[in-house]
Parts: structure tokens; C-alpha cells; sequence
């Protein structure tokens, strides 16, 4: 009778909260993002952890995993976390000092060399054309004839709304470094404690969950951990090899700004499948600058160059890394990059990856017909989560049972 009222209540709660949502639809939406909106640190926070957890953790087992002593085992966690932040600012300085000058130099090229161009192509339409210039006279005409007066009085009058602008932009931008200072933060209190946060959570799920449950929701937790963080590696892989070959390949050719375009082609591509695209519309401009001939020959190179990557290196490095089939990932590409743009493109594939897996493990164990295995019943969170420590796992007791026969 308690069982039955318990599932009877339950449906009753979550039909009507289903109501609640439909019929208060707006109200309720509003109030998710105002959630969101606040929890943006946070989450941003975790985020950053999560990328920093996985030098983190290689830093521990390559570097430091075998120094004993308590003062030394104190020191550890702190200092791997000091050295996985300081690796990631570096990089970004680096990428920074790597793009930025050559950057500047060519738009102050181009910014000079605009009037040559001008006066060219006004010479280059009278010779060829014919063009008559005639026709700006009228123009001229009627722009003395305007009342400067009238207009210089409008245009003090918008400069007040243009202060009011530069004030609210200020402050956006005010809110923006605050918010990722508490989200620096957080990610330093999820690192530095993630063993305990993982004790807690596993401890809250063991306590309201069923064993069952509580082991497929682990399990689920498992495979997207695993695609996020195979999914990362692999792409910063491929976008230092794709860079690098980028960076020599124009050297060899002769093009210009080779360091600058294969780093911007290289840091682009970790946007999967059209990020280098996008570096290269950049390098195609710059290098149009200097020689339009060489910029037309580092289109065909980077198209060479993007086939000899999506065909060999980045089913090899991505692909086979996160188990998704190449289709696949063009479908996550598709579909992430129609929902969410840019971000959906880097979520999509290890998003769809844990699906995919998902899927295929519970489709093999329905051919089968088996229960699930001992190795799925053992689940446990990798080294680079955040949320649960191996050693703390407690197995579900059946699960226990068989690992004593086989011991036995």
C-alpha cells in the first residue's frame, strides 16, 4: 500500500509540476535564466576547473606522484594546482605575443597602403571605363547648402547618449572581470577540495538513491566525463599538429606571416571540422596585403592541408579518441553549431559521443540479454573528475558478492 502510494505520488507531483510549467511558461522561464544569470560565475567556475583538473592530475602522476612525506604530500595539491593555472596563462600569453604584433603590423600596412589602392582603382576606372567624376559636383553642391548649424547642435545632443553608452559598456565590461575572478575562484575551491565534494555527492546519492540507480546514474557520469575529457586532449593535439605543419608549410612556400596565421589557424581549429576555415579567411586577408598571389596559393595549401587533416589526423587523434564515427560528427557539428553556434560546434561531439556509447552499451546488453556486467556494476568516476574519488566507491552488495566468489 505505502509503495503504491509512494509511485501514485510521485506521478500526481510530476504531472503537476509538467502543468505548472506549460501554464506559467514565461514566468518560469524567466525565472530559470535569472537563475542561470547568477549562477554564471559558477558554472563558468566549473568549467574551468574541469579543462585545468585534467593538467592537474598529470602533473600529480607524472611529476609529484611518487614524493612522500607529509609536508610534501601537503604541498602537492596546491602546487600542481599553481603549475596547471601558470600553464594555461602562459599559453594564452604566448598565443597572445605570437599573434598580436604581426597583427598590428599588417593593419598598419594595410591602412597605408588603402590611398595608393584608392588612387589606383579611380585611374584604373577612368582608363579602362571612362568613368565620369562629373556627377560629385551636385553632390558637393547640396552638402554646402546643408544647415551645419542644425546638425552640429543634433550632434552634441547624441554625445551625451554616447557617454550615457560608454558608461554602460564600462560596466559590462567591470561585470565581466568580476565574474571571472569569483569563477577563477570557485574553480580553486573545486580543485583544491574535489575529493571531498566527491565523498558528499556519493554519500547523498547512496542515502536517497537505490543502488541501481545510483550505479546508472554514476555510469552516465563516467561516459560523458570520459568523451569531455578525451574530446579536449585530442583536440588540442590535433590543433598543435595541424598549426605546426600550417607554420612550415608556409615557410616552405614562402608565404608571409607564417607564425602568425599557423598559430591563428592552429588555436582556430580547436573549433572542430570549419574552425581553420576561419583562420584562414583571416590569413587570406593579411597576406593579400603583401602578395595577392601568395594569398590565392595559401587557399590552396590550407584546403590541401584540411583534407590531409580531416582524412588522416583528425579521425585518427579525435575520432577514434572520443569512439564516435565520423558521420556522427558531422552530425553533432550540424546540429550543435544550428543550436547554440560556436559552442554548440565544441559541445556537440562529446556530447553526442556519450550518447553514442551510451546507446551502444545498452543495445549490446538488450542483444544479449544479460544483466548488466560486474564491470558496469563497478562504476567508478575517473581520475579528472570533480566528483568522486575511486577509493570511495562502495559496490551495490551483489555486485560485492560476485567479487568475493571470483577472489574465492
Amino acid at each position: 500500500m505505502k509503495e503504491s502510494i509512494r509511485k501514485y505520488a510521485g506521478l500526481a507531483i510530476c504531472l503537476f509540476s509538467l502543468f505548472l510549467a506549460i501554464t506559467y511558461w514565461e514566468a518560469a522561464a524567466g525565472f530559470l535564466a535569472l537563475l542561470l544569470g547568477a549562477a554564471r560565475p559558477l558554472i563558468l567556475g566549473g568549467v574551468i576547473a574541469y579543462i585545468v583538473n585534467l593538467l592537474m592530475r598529470l602533473y600529480e602522476d607524472k611529476l609529484l606522484g611518487r614524493v612522500k612525506g607529509k609536508t610534501a604530500l601537503a604541498l602537492r595539491r596546491p602546487l600542481c594546482i599553481l603549475l596547471a593555472l601558470a600553464s594555461v596563462a602562459l599559453l594564452l600569453v604566448v598565443l597572445v605575443w605570437m599573434i598580436l604584433p604581426e597583427l598590428w603590423a599588417s593593419i598598419q600596412l594595410l591602412v597605408s597602403e588603402v590611398p595608393g589602392l584608392l588612387q589606383k582603382g579611380v585611374a584604373l576606372l577612368e582608363e579602362k571605363f571612362g568613368f565620369d567624376w562629373a556627377f560629385l559636383d551636385t553632390y558637393f553642391a547640396k552638402l554646402q547648402s546643408l544647415d551645419w548649424e542644425s546638425i552640429a547642435k543634433n550632434l552634441f545632443q547624441g554625445l551625451g547618449s554616447a557617454v550615457g553608452t560608454a558608461v554602460s559598456v564600462v560596466g559590462t565590461m567591470a561585470g565581466v572581470v568580476i565574474d571571472f575572478v569569483v569563477a577563477l575562484v570557485f574553480a580553486i575551491y573545486l580543485l583544491a577540495g574535489k575529493e571531498g565534494l566527491g565523498r558528499s555527492c556519493f554519500r547523498l546519492m547512496d542515502a536517497y538513491l537505490k543502488p541501481r540507480t545510483r550505479d546508472r546514474i554514476l555510469y552516465v557520469v563516467r561516459t560523458f566525463d570520459n568523451s569531455f575529457s578525451k574530446f579536449i586532449v585530442g583536440q588540442c593535439v590535433e590543433a598543435v599538429i595541424l598549426g605546426v605543419l600550417c607554420i612550415v608549410g608556409m615557410a616552405l612556400l614562402g608565404i608571409p606571416y607564417a607564425t602568425m596565421v599557423g598559430t591563428l589557424v592552429g588555436f582556430t581549429a580547436l573549433i572542430p571540422v570549419a574552425g581553420a576555415y576561419i583562420g584562414g579567411v583571416v590569413g587570406f586577408l593579411l597576406i593579400a596585403t603583401v602578395s595577392p598571389v601568395k594569398a590565392i596559393l595559401f587557399v590552396v595549401f590550407l584546403v590541401v592541408l584540411q583534407q590531409l587533416e580531416g582524412n588522416l589526423i583528425y579521425p585518427r587523434v579525435v575520432g577514434s579518441s572520443i569512439g564516435l564515427p565520423g558521420i556522427w560528427v558531422l552530425a553533432a557539428i550540424t546540429v550543435g553549431g544550428g543550436v547554440m553556434g560556436v559552442l554548440g560546434m565544441l559541445l556537440g561531439v562529446p556530447l553526442f559521443a556519450g550518447i553514442y556509447q551510451i546507446l551502444r552499451d545498452d543495445l549490446r546488453r538488450r542483444e544479449r540479454m544479460e544483466p548488466m556486467r560486474e564491470e558496469e556494476a563497478e562504476i567508478i568516476l575517473p581520475d579528472s573528475s570533480l566528483i568522486l574519488p575511486e577509493k570511495e566507491i562502495i559496490l551495490p552488495k551483489a555486485a560485492q558478492q560476485k567479487k568475493k566468489k571470483k577472489k574465492k
